[in-house]
């Protein structure tokens, strides 16, 4: 096929002129169009040439007001446009033909060479603006499909560019052009902190905005150490957040199932006998034995009530964080395994010393412990042991407790630890749901603290360690469940 060659529109009233003007451009390649008043010339600027060569005394319009014409048009504007002139030869002249519009601006006698490289260099210009124009149109185009909301603040704190996602997640009449940043995010969050408090590294905060939740990000844009501005994305993740929160609520159900049989094992033994006390006590006419039946049945009544506090406080939180032992609950954790295990002859070794409190919500951090101590039971093998220490601790600046939770079971192969936190991810097949460690890590971020393992798969030193740790901060005692 062969290659399209660029169009020249020549416009003159002259026709010798248009003659050897169109001579001279086909010899180099080009496809040369004539005109010969500024109405016919702008039927064919319609056309979209390459470039139109006008000249500037024309019998029905001045080229200073064709060229201007030309340029305000937004369909022809990308036309590029070289005066000619064999009468308007003055330093005036040429400035008044750039300032209406120009590209470019030759007098007769024009030479050939000269001509032909001009026009060149205004194709090429045509080509840069197209590939410009085309490149920018597929920049907004993926601008404005981004379902994250995204714009653009200069370093004066005005907004420069922003796409259709911003504004419908704003939904607001301050999201506009030039309009402040800062405004905006008043009327929108309640605050301008992302703007003033984004220092070098990235900003990052989740507000909450009636019912939604919205992830503010601001980054820099800096060159050569000088701030020319700042992107600020809006995320709006409430489906997200509802989304984790329905897999942390199936998880902590989950393993409420799990306790279950457990539970019903402890609450039995009790329970039955109770009801031998009851059945003796009543069968008794000595007072005193009767009071001796009555107390022993009484202790059961209260050992019963401790297993199903013990249950409850895995399904059931405080409204707010509170000041925790996490000795004691990890203590409370340990008793309601104890006795599930002992059929396989594990024996839980638990190990405390006194460790600072810490502010959080008791609920979540059971069922966490619960879930660490529930895999590393069913991970060690027979007459082994489990073993549970809580210690103060101080880490990083910070002081807190460790909880480190041992099981001598065959360990974590190198192939699947990456993967240990990720949701959905299990080694238990269908036993399993693969949320547990996801929820537990989630749970102790939220607390201020860190997870982390380790595991060894070599034989007769096999076995993994679990370490939790929660600095004394916690979380604020005004945050909610």
């Amino acid at each position: 096929m062969p290659e399209k060659r660029q169009r020249i529109l020549i416009v003159d009233d002259r026709e010798q002129n248009r003659y050897v003007l169109a001579r001279l451009l086909q010899q180099a390649g080009y496809e040369c169009e004539q005109a010969g008043s500024g109405k016919d010339a702008l039927k064919q600027i319609a056309t979209l040439p390459d470039v139109a060569i006008l000249d500037v005394h024309l019998p029905d319009v001045s080229g200073f007001a064709l060229c201007q014409q030309i340029k305000k048009d937004p369909l022809t504007a990308q036309v590029s446009v070289l005066q000619i002139s064999a009468s308007f030869v003055s330093a005036e002249d040429k400035a008044r033909a750039l300032e209406a519009g120009a590209d470019g601006y030759l007098t007769h006698p024009i030479d050939g060479v000269v001509l032909i490289a001009t026009v060149r260099s205004l194709v090429r210009l045509r080509e840069a603006e197209v590939m410009a124009r085309r490149v920018a149109g597929q920049w907004q185009s993926t601008f404005d499909a981004m379902t994250e909301g995204l714009a653009l603040v200069d370093a004066e704190g005005k907004i420069a560019r922003f796409n259709q996602a911003f504004q419908d997640i704003c939904n607001s009449t301050v999201c506009r052009l030039g309009g402040s940043a800062s405004e905006l995010l008043h009327e929108f969050l309640g605050t301008d902190e992302p703007l003033t408090a984004a220092g070098k590294d990235r900003y990052s905060a989740e507000f909450p905005v009636g019912r939604r939740t919205i992830r503010v990000t601001v980054d820099r844009v800096v060159d050569e150490d000088v701030e020319l501005g700042r992107i600020v994305v809006l995320a709006d993740i409430t489906d997200r957040r509802v989304a984790e929160y329905a897999l942390r609520t199936a998880e902590k159900l989950a393993a409420t199932g799990k306790l279950a049989h457990a539970i019903a094992h402890e609450i039995n033994n009790p329970l039955e006998a109770l009801v031998n006390l009851v059945y003796l006590a009543k069968s008794s006419n000595r007072l005193d034995v009767i009071r001796e039946y009555l107390a022993r049945a009484d202790d059961e009544l209260k050992r019963i009530s401790r297993i199903t506090k013990h249950s409850l406080s895995f399904h059931r939180d405080t409204q707010h964080a509170v000041r925790i032992d996490v000795g004691a609950l990890v203590g409370d954790v340990v008793e309601l395994y104890r006795r599930a295990v002992s059929g396989r002859k594990i024996c839980i070794a638990y190990d405390s010393k006194p460790t600072l409190a810490i502010y959080g919500f008791p609920g979540q951090l059971s069922q966490v412990f619960g879930n660490l101590l529930r895999n590393a039971t069913e991970a060690a093998p027979a007459d082994s042991p489990v073993a549970v220490r809580v210690r103060p601790i101080h880490r990083a600046g910070r002081d807190g407790t460790r909880v480190t939770i041992h099981d001598r079971g065959p360990g974590i192969p190198v192939s699947v630890q990456e993967q240990m936190f990720d949701p959905f991810f299990t080694t238990k097949e269908l036993k399993g749901s693969g949320l547990g460690l996801w929820v537990s890590r989630a749970l102790i971020i939220r607390h201020g603290g860190s997870i982390r393992f380790r595991s060894s798969t070599r034989k007769g030193a096999s076995g993994t360690t679990f370490e939790v740790f929660l600095p004394v901060g916690g979380v604020d005692p005004q945050a909610s469940e």
